[in-house]
């Protein structure tokens, strides 16, 4: 590490310099601040993040009694054998099954294709050189696993051993793949923009219907507005709130679970959407696969 000091009209900035990042002190107006790059892995969410700029977005957030849920999960915590994303990926990937208008893409200017098998990308969030970042890992036939199959999935996936050239879990890669993944960012931004329309590449590489719990990194009280992305909808899971709610023409305190829904209107309509959210509804306040 290396300390350099100047300065102009009076003021005196310390420079403090490591390896990887570049800190700065500063005794004027500025005040102290410390400067970070612009990481790969920042500048890749980035072109993923913009694709949901230029969709047709619609957007529904939801509050889902999860009470009943959460005590079953509570009391099958003693085995280890379910975790709560893993049941929310299980009830999306069933409701979806059911109404496949929500897991479909475009395939060229006049087609949409439907697919049978629900894909859910999902984030995993990993330390690498000192940096909180999300990696992505698709649970690949979520329709037809269980929370216990999706949850041990999940879980190995995040004690696999990675590095800092490591973009995808999980995953075995063709050499076009890794190319890509490594290769400028000029040429990720082409490749996702080729892959508009071409609804079975944009399966094989990105899934179907996304799921991210930002409510399970810490207290969030509240909803999270996704951008969607490239992937069909997305599934923004928020936070658990305590309110009164009416059960048996009683009023008692349940568990309330926000989630935001978002969905490319031009594939989808109001009216197979809101069959969705029903559906998902019903499966998680019924504690579906638990």
């Amino acid at each position: 590490m290396r300390t350099e000091e100047g300065g102009n009209n009076g003021s005196c900035d310390k420079v403090f310099e490591s390896d990887e990042y570049r800190w700065y002190g500063s005794m004027d107006r500025i005040g102290s601040y410390e400067v970070k790059p612009f990481s790969k892995a920042r500048q890749d969410i980035t072109v993923i993040s913009q694709e949901g700029k230029r969709r047709l977005n619609v957007h529904a957030l939801i509050e889902v009694d999860v009470t009943k849920a959460r005590e079953m999960i509570t009391k099958l915590k003693g085995s280890g054998d379910v975790s709560f994303t893993g049941w929310i990926v299980k009830c999306v990937g069933q409701a979806a099954s059911e109404h496949k208008q929500m897991n479909a893409y475009r395939l060229g200017r006049k087609k949409i294709v439907l697919f049978d098998d629900v894909d859910i990308p999902i984030p995993v969030e990993r330390e690498i050189n000192g940096e909180r970042r999300p990696l992505a890992y698709i649970v690949r036939k979520a329709n037809e696993k269980t929370v216990a199959d999706i949850t041990k999935e999940i879980r190995g996936v995040q004690h696999q051993t990675i590095d800092a050239s490591t973009e995808v879990l999980g995953e075995t890669l063709t050499r076009l793949e890794r190319w890509v993944i490594h290769a400028p960012l000029w040429i990720k931004k082409l490749g996702v923009r080729l892959m508009r329309g071409r609804g079975l590449l944009k399966k094989k590489h990105f899934g179907t219907i996304g799921v991210t719990s930002i409510g399970m990194k810490g207290r969030f009280p509240g909803w999270v507005i996704g951008m969607g992305g490239p992937i069909a909808t997305l599934v923004a899971v928020g936070g658990i709130m305590k309110k009164p709610g009416v059960i048996d023409d009683e009023i008692l305190i349940r568990d309330y679970l926000h989630i935001t829904i978002t969905a490319d209107h031009s594939i989808i309509d109001g009216g197979p959407l809101a069959r969705f959210i029903s559906r998902l509804t019903e499966l998680l306040e019924t504690g579906y696969g638990l």
